[in-house]
């Protein structure tokens, strides 16, 4: 369960979280994640905090942690705060979390590396027509890395999830699905065998336009 913005108030928060509870039939669930690294700074951000320490502590969840990007400096604030679990956005086009040691070093923390955006928001499957003007400029590098692919046997999802599950320090990958199509392509890509590839070749650097809001705008759909 992630929560909603802090804006919304702490006890809104509360009451979401339990709300998705109820919603999936659950008495208690395995994590509940601050959607927001940002939303854990300054007096508001402790209370937040404490608040899902507490659903925790009466037992609503297993475990609590955060979501974050490199930018939020996640094992710091993991260790600061004790966290169980962080997720980190990181694929086979911006490789930076594993590149700069931050999967390893929250993991050094204790804490579960939830990976997120394997599939770089839909940017391996989208053809230059597809992208939006802001990403225009990167078409012809994504029509590069798909022809690598090609090459070598070897389809985008495949390779995003093959580079993802190969990362040191992950416990988990998370994908997003819209139908059971889509969980069957995933999951069949998983466990296809991947060609060995020369992963940091394939990364981009990880250029300011690779934002959430570009990417989206981009279906993830496989």
């Amino acid at each position: 369960v992630r929560t909603v913005p802090i804006s919304e108030g702490v006890d809104r928060v509360e009451a979401r979280a339990r709300r998705s509870l109820e919603r999936m039939g659950l008495p208690r669930g395995d994590v509940l994640l601050i959607s927001n690294a940002a939303d854990l700074a300054g007096a508001e951000g402790r209370a937040l905090w404490d608040r899902a320490r507490s659903l925790k502590d009466r037992g609503l969840f297993r475990r609590i942690g955060f979501c974050a990007t490199i930018e939020d400096g996640p094992a710091l604030l993991a260790r600061r705060l004790e966290a169980d679990v962080v997720q980190v956005p990181c694929s086979l086009l911006d490789q930076r979390a594993a590149q700069d040691g931050v999967l390893e070093a929250i993991a050094d923390t204790g804490a579960s590396v939830h990976l997120s955006s394997v599939f770089a928001g839909g940017l391996l499957f989208a053809g230059g027509d597809d992208l939006p003007a802001e990403l225009a400029s990167h078409a012809q590098a994504l029509s590069r890395t798909r022809r690598r692919l090609a090459e070598q046997r070897c389809d985008p999802m495949q390779a995003a999830l093959g580079y993802a599950l190969a990362l040191k320090g992950v416990d988990k990958v998370v994908a997003s699905v819209a139908s059971a199509a889509e969980l069957r392509a995933i999951l069949a890509a998983a466990h296809a065998p991947c060609p060995n590839l020369d992963w940091a070749a394939l990364a981009r650097e990880a250029p300011a336009a690779f934002t959430a809001d570009a990417r989206a705008r981009i279906s993830s759909a496989a």
